[in-house]
């Protein structure tokens, strides 16, 4: 009942926030909006800024009115992020209609994403992700390591539905592109320190230095530390901890106005202990019963875990004129989890452990010509990938005796030419086109082998020994090539009202199963196909009041085929666990969105999404391991991941006080039930939750000093935000799942200068 008024809450409350909008949507923007063309800087020493109109992204690779670009867009500006006290990449699922963006089960800062139902669950070395991660346009192959903590940064942009044309492969769901601050000509110093719940300690320093009228350098440190919010009983090690230490550093060179430079290094390492699984079924080994601490463990496979990725970048613009610039982007990016273990069974005994490790390494290089004429403006470039990834991991079955071992890599060339032009056909009618072709050659080498005795096996750095069967032993190459178009039409039917339609393709690479058993399905050394998408969306963005209130809503329609899903199965003619990644076949999503943002008065700011998303398969072929055929299970398999309603609700209130200012945000967030797998489980799967949070901060009258307070799921709401299921005797009905955070306080001490 409460979840119900809740959401009920939410809608009346993103109704109310749109009625002045249909009272003044014939109003014009004011002159000043529609003459805009630069990016929206940060204000200098936190000024506000208060015409939201002005809001600019680059979806498109080029920089365009958030307003006016015919993608469905969410950006959250730093002062938002600021208000809202986002932390990391995952404040963005509770902002961001139809998205889901959080930490992986086992880990604090792998990345899951998913955007409309399209998304990867998997984080295995070789799978691909579904949404596109982008770091100051440095695509980040791999999710390790990629929940990145909000620090030093201009914007977030999301970008919701295929984006093939200007993003290419793995962006079939949608692209995350996260914006860092440029250093600019002018010193500035900023430190925080903040103090929570559960031990926390965190301090951030970034700075920047002008070494000249031509140079600067500067950069930011963060050291993140907190208790866990359980413990491991097995082991009295902390659970749910954090340690995690960040940094990144940068150039800027601008030897003249039409030259631009940037040389950055990045690099992270994430020390905190491995998650394990909260046992949701008692079974029949010591240790095996049902905690009341959802937060604490009884896994007896250790805690060891650690993740470290770094990377260097050079991005070059060249202005030739009024009309063109080239721009090239170089970057090498590496990460590596040399250690880390998931607990399958979360008890002292070796039931179903898994160690492993993973590698990883990225070159790539774009060079993009952006054209910015009267009536043309677009953008033509070339892409470059090649990267690798490996790693190992033991499947160690203490009931059976037995462990499996498996190690591989998957190395990928990838080779792209990509176009996007906006033709203004009048004053108010504009027409785009778009297309891209990607060639992808990949190269699986898997080798599983199944080894007596329960313990670590020399494919991972076990005692020598013979193996009892070779699962698996196989190198391949397959080539994909995909030919990824876009088209919009977009007309402005005031000058405050926009509506556009677009289609759009996206496609995600095939590739081979890491975890594939050769003898249980000989098929898997073919590997899998490209999953891809095609998206037909009608969208309507607007503003009023003066430019002081903008919404964006869009309606859209998918065409989800040849989809890639990964199953657990055991196939009884070889006793073994055997992966499949299948192309099941295909799905229908269909759904809507509504973004709103609203300064309605000099001291009162309001925000709102609501998104709605209807998933549903219309076919799954997938191999039954038992009955040893192909069977269609799309009358009863489910989206993951997916819930069907997102919502969110949020508002600043700054007010005069004690020589300064004081900006109050509290904030409702709502996601509906959703299931972990597309086997529906009623133990594991959510039944929905609502968050309410609140921040407050006082800031000095200079601007220079602002203190912090704020609270996190304050209604100690506890859900599930993954899990394991692994049924059965010989994994002692290991059914498990891990939880977002408890409820939790934070204040926080910045100095600016």
């Amino acid at each position: 009942m409460r979840t119900k008024l809740l959401r009920t809450a939410l809608c009346i409350g993103i109704g109310m926030a749109l009625v002045p909008a249909g009272a003044a949507m014939a109003q014009e923007k004011t002159t000043e909006q529609a003459a805009t063309g630069e990016q929206q800087k940060p204000a200098a020493e936190g000024e506000k800024v208060s015409d939201l109109d002005r809001v600019v992204v680059t979806a498109r690779r080029r920089e365009e009115l958030l307003q006016e670009v015919p993608v469905a867009v969410s950006a959250l500006d730093w002062e938002r992020l600021e208000d809202t006290g986002a932390k990391d990449l995952t404040a963005l699922q509770q902002q961001t209609p139809n998205a889901t963006v959080q930490v992986a089960r086992g880990s604090s800062s792998t990345l899951i994403s998913f955007i409309r139902g399209v998304g990867q669950q998997d984080p295995l070395w070789g799978f691909e992700p579904g949404v596109g991660l982008y770091v100051d346009d440095v695509y980040i192959a791999r999710p390790q390591g990629a929940v990145l903590d909000v620090y030093d940064i201009e914007r977030i942009e999301v970008l919701r539905g295929p984006q093939g044309t200007l993003y290419g492969r793995n962006t079939i769901g949608g692209a995350i592109k996260y914006v860092s601050r440029r250093l600019g000509s002018t010193p500035r110093f900023e430190g925080k320190l903040s103090a929570g719940s559960y031990g926390q300690l965190d301090a951030v320093g970034s700075f920047a230095v002008p070494l000249s009228d031509t140079l600067s350098i500067g950069g930011a440190i963060a050291r993140f530390t907190r208790d866990g919010y359980g413990k491991n009983l097995t082991t009295g090690a902390e659970h749910y901890n954090r340690d995690t230490t960040a940094f990144r550093f940068s150039a800027e060179f601008t030897p003249t106005d039409s030259l631009f430079i940037r040389l950055a290094y990045d690099q992270l390492d994430d020390d905190s202990n491995a998650r394990h699984g909260h046992r949701l079924v008692a079974g029949a080994m010591p240790g095996s019963d049902i905690l009341p601490n959802v937060y604490d463990t009884r896994a007896g496979a250790g805690d060891d875990n650690l993740v470290k990725t770094k990377g260097l970048s050079l991005s070059i613009d060249w202005t030739l004129n009024d009309t063109v610039t080239l721009r090239s982007i170089t970057a090498r990016r590496e990460g590596e989890t040399p250690d880390t273990i998931i607990d399958f069974d979360s008890t002292p005994t070796n039931t179903l452990d898994i160690p492993g490790y993973y590698a990883d390494e990225q070159f790539t290089q774009e060079f993009q010509m952006l054209y910015e004429g009267e009536r043309v403006q677009g953008v033509a470039g070339v892409y470059y990938l090649d990267a690798r990834a490996e790693g190992g991991f033991d499947t160690i079955l203490g009931l059976g005796g037995f462990a499996i071992g498996t190690v591989g890599y998957t190395e990928t060339k990838s080779w792209a030419l990509f176009g996007d032009a906006s033709i203004d056909i009048n004053d108010k009618t504009r027409f785009s086109l778009g297309a891209r072709y990607t060639r992808d050659e990949r190269t699986g080498h898997v080798h599983r082998a199944t080894f007596l005795g329960a313990r670590r096996t020399p494919l991972l750095g076990g005692a020598a020994a013979t193996p009892f069967l070779v699962n698996t032993l196989y190198t391949n190459t397959r080539d994909f090539s995909q030919f990824t178009p876009r088209i919009s039409l977009s007309r402005d039917f005031s000058d405050a009202l926009t509506g556009y339609a677009s289609y759009s393709q996206g496609f995600k690479s095939g590739g081979f199963d890491m975890r594939g058993d050769a003898i249980a399905l000989p098929s898997t050394v073919d590997g899998y196909d490209p999953e891809k998408v095609k998206t037909y969306e009608l969208g309507l963005k607007g503003s009023a009041l003066a430019g002081r209130l903008n919404f964006s809503s869009a309606l859209f329609y998918s065409d989800y085929t040849n989809q890639q899903v990964t199953i657990q199965a055991w196939v009884p003619a070889t006793n073994t666990v055997a992966s499949l990644v299948d192309n099941a076949g295909s799905s229908t999503i269909y759904g809507a969105e509504f973004e709103v943002t609203a300064n309605l008065s000099k001291s009162f700011r309001v925000f709102a999404s609501l998104g709605y998303v209807h998933a549903g398969f219309d076919e799954f072929i997938t191999y039954n391991a038992v009955s040893g055929s192909n069977v269609d299970i799309s009358s009863t398999a489910v989206f993951q991941n997916t819930p069907k309603f997102t919502g969110y609700l949020g508002a600043t209130w700054s007010v005069p006080a004690f020589g300064g200012t004081l900006a109050l945000t509290p904030s409702l967030s709502h996601r509906s039930s959703y299931h972990m797998f597309e086997t529906p489980n009623a133990m594991l799967d959510e039944n929905g939750y609502t968050l309410v949070d609140v921040n407050a901060v006082w800031t000095s009258a200079n601007s220079k000093w602002s203190v912090g307070l704020a609270g996190r799921n304050l209604s100690d709401e506890t859900y599930r935000i993954g899990g394991y299921v692994f049924p059965g005797a010989l994994f002692d009905n290991s059914i498990v799942a891990f939880y977002g955070p408890p409820r939790t306080w934070t204040a926080t001490f910045t100095y600016r200068y």
